[in-house]
């Protein structure tokens, strides 16, 4: 792998430890565009890559009490089963469409990112069919697209299940680790797989996630939050552009 991917490695390794969440919506941008795989399969590779590196940066909230395992296996498993359908209807939905589908979704996760988190740690009773279909939409997003939702699963913790934002992003980082995990299962034997890039980009942001884990404790993500919506536009805008013009 060139020193250009090692760096990009360690960049979704950060991104995951100090925002809980874009690590994926970087991770199918970097294995398509820029290291040549074709879509499902650099997909398939992001999940294997974001999942692996998420549980690394959940373990390290977890040892730290910022993470909220009721919450995690509270919400994951109707994601999971939703991951997992996702990606099997991926496999019969056109790669374009997909492209087109994965640029919205970065759109929307930089309106997310440059609003910030709710700063309300309200602790409702939540209603079991409205967490399932939450829990089941991002899944199947999950699947579709490659993309963690880690944009979406934060409000969801803290506004459906009342987990404290300090737990936030250690449980969201958990959640996505079962959702990649789930997706990468929906793919697996449908796609060709470059399993020693994925140990190599995995291995690299698992180091960026233990140090964004740790500066995540020390600084406010805010302007960082607000740095990468930035950048998730810029690449969404080429993404929309390659794929609507590309014969």
């Amino acid at each position: 792998m060139s020193l250009l991917g090692l760096a990009l490695g360690l960049v979704i390794g950060l991104s995951l430890g100090l925002l809980g969440g874009g690590g994926s919506v970087l991770t199918v941008p970097i294995f398509h565009y820029i290291l040549g795989h074709d879509v499902k399969p650099a997909i398939a590779m992001s999940l294997r890559v974001v999942g692996a590196t998420s549980a690394v940066g959940a373990i390290g909230h977890f040892r730290h009490a910022q993470l909220d395992l009721r919450a995690a296996l509270t919400f994951a498993p109707v994601a999971m089963l939703g991951t997992f359908l996702g990606a099997r209807l991926a496999l019969r939905v056109p790669e374009t469409a997909q492209l087109v589908l994965f640029a919205l979704t970065m759109l929307a996760a930089a309106v997310f990112m440059w609003r910030g988190r709710s700063p309300h740690e309200a602790a409702p009773a939540p209603h079991p069919v409205l967490v399932g279909l939450i829990g089941g939409g991002v899944g199947i997003l999950t699947g579709l697209v490659g993309v963690g939702g880690g944009f979406l699963i934060v409000p969801a913790l803290v506004l459906l299940l009342g987990v404290p934002m300090k737990q936030a992003v250690g449980t969201s980082l958990a959640v996505i680790a079962f959702n990649s995990a789930s997706g990468f299962a929906g793919y697996w034997g449908k796609v060709p797989l470059d399993f020693t890039l994925m140990w190599s980009f995995t291995l690299l942001a698992m180091v960026g996630v233990v140090a964004g884990t740790r500066l995540g404790r020390r600084f406010s993500p805010g302007r960082l939050r607000q740095g990468f919506a930035g950048l998730l536009v810029a690449v969404a805008g080429f993404i929309l552009y390659q794929s609507l013009t590309t014969p």
